[in-house]
């Protein structure tokens, strides 16, 4: 028993001696050059005195010894707009930073500027200084003025009288902005509109909402977070909301990056040379309104770029309406979707006339099928003329191709060969060789006698948004 205390004693009587012990780690300057994870930090795009996310960089030792770095510091140093921290310590200077063999640190990268103007570029270095050489890593980011619109419950956030919006200030939603009956919200060219995560816009009944863009100032709505990671994602905001008897009138602007695009019940509107894509639900959601398109670009939408419910009227004329996912491949991906049912909160059915006329356009997707119709007999006036489609059979698509007086002249099945249809780097042209090029009828070409960005289509006209 005395032999076992014994042990027992002399064990951790030796573990507090070692623990006792000084650190005998030594650290020697960098004799080769350090190595980082990236050598140029790309922020989000920020906002006048908004802070950005944190970005990370690491910084390893590639060397087979402890090392210790003489310098880290921002270039501009206090007057830096952006603030670092290094190994868990913030500041904008730091000396002897030790980084053990064959190891990394990590330092962290934000801004929270004050704007200058519209837009500006904010771009710093974070430099490291050893007898190895000196060594940079570049910080970069746009940095925007903006005006904010925050709904709280002390400010419903509605546009109360007619409003203006210039392309001088950003504009920032926070929750929902109301544009007030019979109100008119007009957007100017090059405006940017950025949505916060589950925020979004209402244009109430009798109100109009028109965005007037150009083909080189487009006007911008999407999520508020501008890192070109964000581009293809969906559900970074809600959606532009229009109620019963409100007018759309929308002209080159680009829409993504939400849970539903446009949702427009009872609603006219005009739709002319615009992008809508990256939506988790509908690019454009119907209720038995009044839709005329000219030149839209569609894809990359998970239930349907288009979705219409309860009937109304829709002339989609030169249109490119796509759907390829790389994220949203186990939803419909419809192209296009149409019914004349709708069934409402209440759980009941209502039943709407529809006329739908597809003309000089593609609809295509990588499912089976890109349209389907469920249609009430008796109900519906359809017209697809001139048109490429993806066709799987009448049971799928809900119509017959072959041999309808619906279908005139159109193309079902044929790869329209478009130059790059992934949302990251989405062109919807096609190539030369497309099965679309020259197909299109002269009559309804003469009615938009230009293409998307400008170009004239009169004679031989492809279909789609581009000649």
């Amino acid at each position: 028993m005395k032999f076992k205390l014994l042990l027992f004693c002399s064990f951790w009587m030796l573990l507090i001696v070692v623990s006792c012990n000084k650190d005998e780690i030594t650290f020697d300057s960098p004799s080769q050059e350090l190595r980082f994870s990236k050598d140029t930090v790309f922020c989000d795009t920020v906002y006048h005195q908004v802070r950005s996310e944190t970005y990370a960089v690491k910084v390893y030792n590639n060397e087979d010894k402890d090392i210790l770095i003489p310098r880290i510091n921002l270039e501009k140093g206090a007057a830096s707009l952006y603030k670092i921290n290094v190994d868990g310590k913030p500041g904008y200077d730091f000396q002897n930073v030790p980084l053990r063999k064959k190891d990394s640190l990590f330092i962290f990268v934000e801004i929270a500027p004050q704007a200058t103007g519209p837009e500006a570029i904010a771009e710093d270095r974070v430099i490291f200084t050893s007898p190895a050489g000196q060594q940079h890593v570049t910080l970069f980011s746009v940095v925007q003025d903006a005006e904010f619109f925050i709904q709280t419950p002390s400010n419903p956030n509605i546009l109360a009288s007619n409003t203006t919006w210039t392309n001088n200030k950003a504009k920032i939603i926070y929750g929902d902005l109301t544009v007030n009956q019979n109100v008119t919200l007009d957007i100017q060219a090059g405006t940017k509109v950025y949505f916060h995560k589950n925020s979004g816009m209402k244009v109430s009944a009798g109100a109009t909402l028109n965005i007037n863009g150009t083909q080189n100032n487009q006007v911008i709505l999407r999520g508020d977070r501008n890192d070109p990671y964000y581009d293809t994602i969906p559900r970074n905001w809600n959606s532009i909301r229009m109620a019963a008897a409100s007018t759309l009138n929308m002209n080159h602007a680009r829409l993504f990056g939400g849970t539903r695009g446009l949702d427009l019940t009872e609603t006219t509107a005009n739709i002319s040379n615009s992008f809508i894509h990256t939506f988790y639900e509908y690019g454009i959601r119907s209720i038995k309104s009044t839709v005329n398109t000219k030149n839209l670009v569609m894809n990359n939408c998970g239930e349907s770029c288009i979705g219409i419910f309860k009937g109304g009227t829709y002339n989609f004329l030169h249109s490119t309406i796509a759907n390829y996912s790389e994220t949203m491949n186990s939803l419909n991906r419809n192209g296009l979707f149409a019914s004349n049912e709708y069934q409402n909160q209440a759980g009941q059915i209502e039943l709407g006339p529809l006329v739908l006329n597809l003309r000089n356009s593609i609809v295509y997707s990588d499912r089976d099928n890109s349209v389907q119709l469920e249609l009430t007999p008796g109900q519906y006036n359809f017209q697809i003329q001139n048109s490429l489609l993806k066709y799987s059979g009448p049971s799928a698509a809900g119509f017959t191709f072959d041999s309808s007086p619906n279908v005139i002249q159109s193309i079902k099945n044929e790869d329209p060969k478009f130059t790059n249809y992934f949302a990251a780097q989405m062109n919807l042209r096609v190539k030369t060789d497309s099965p679309a090029r020259n197909k299109g009828n002269t009559a309804v070409a003469a009615t938009v006698p230009t293409d998307i960005v400008n170009v004239t289509r009169t004679s031989n006209p492809t279909l789609g948004a581009y000649q």
